[in-house]
């Protein structure tokens, strides 16, 4: 795979791209987010490592740029900053997963080809249809009976584990570590507040359907034809 590597620490740079290149990988450096940006345009990356902190564009203001041209690229963000509300940021700006500074490479690379698994799976895996709601998630787009419904990428990810269930309840447990990537209860209310989040664009965009709460288990989505 081709790599682009966006890091300003030049040791951490040469550390992952050695890691890269021992597996395999084609890798790409950049010190900045301007220089990561100019190289994205001319070239086609396979996937994308990117510092959170980076000096003037941010790898928040970048991946956000990214996510809002339409760039589906797969992003495993780089991350010193291990609070909850720091990783559901970094979700919630279009990052497919985080690693927490310092990190083993065996760990990084684990993360990388998870990610890319994810984003190449077969066109008919990547789509998901009830009624008239099709989630695509290639393009990263829902669509009710054609028309596009805007959502950010955590509320997708809700909805995507909730369609796969078809009427089935989600547990919150599930969607924690499905979405969120918490193999423990943080006793947060992420999932409470991005799933009103979700209710309130569906309804806004008449989307028929009802999230409903399951008493003591999670959440469940009933379509209303």
């Amino acid at each position: 795979m081709r790599i682009l590597v966006v890091e300003d620490d030049p040791e951490l740079a040469a550390f992952i791209a050695a890691g890269l290149d021992r597996a395999g990988h084609a890798v790409v450096l950049a010190g900045s987010g301007e220089e990561a940006d100019g190289l994205a345009d001319a070239r086609d990356f396979d996937a994308v490592i990117l510092d959170r902190m980076l000096p003037g564009m941010t790898g928040l203001d970048l991946l956000r740029q990214w996510r809002g041209q339409g760039r589906r690229t797969p992003v495993l963000l780089l991350t010193a900053l291990d609070g909850i509300d720091d990783r559901v940021e970094g979700l919630d700006a279009g990052a497919d997963d985080h690693v927490g500074k310092p990190f083993a490479i065996n760990e990084l690379l684990a993360r990388l080809h998870a990610i890319v698994r994810r984003t190449q799976a077969p066109e008919a895996a990547a789509r998901i249809e009830q009624g008239g709601l099709v989630l695509d998630l290639l393009r990263r787009q829902l669509r009710y009976k054609g028309r596009l419904v805007a959502l950010q990428p955590r509320e997708m990810r809700l909805l995507e584990e909730l369609m796969r269930q078809s009427g089935e309840a989600v547990t919150r447990a599930m969607l924690l570590e499905r979405v969120w990537g918490f193999t423990f209860d943080p006793q947060t209310s992420i999932v409470e507040t991005h799933m009103s989040r979700l209710r309130t664009k569906l309804a806004d965009s008449g989307v028929p359907v009802a999230i409903e709460a399951v008493r003591n288990v999670g959440y469940r989505l009933v379509l209303h034809e």
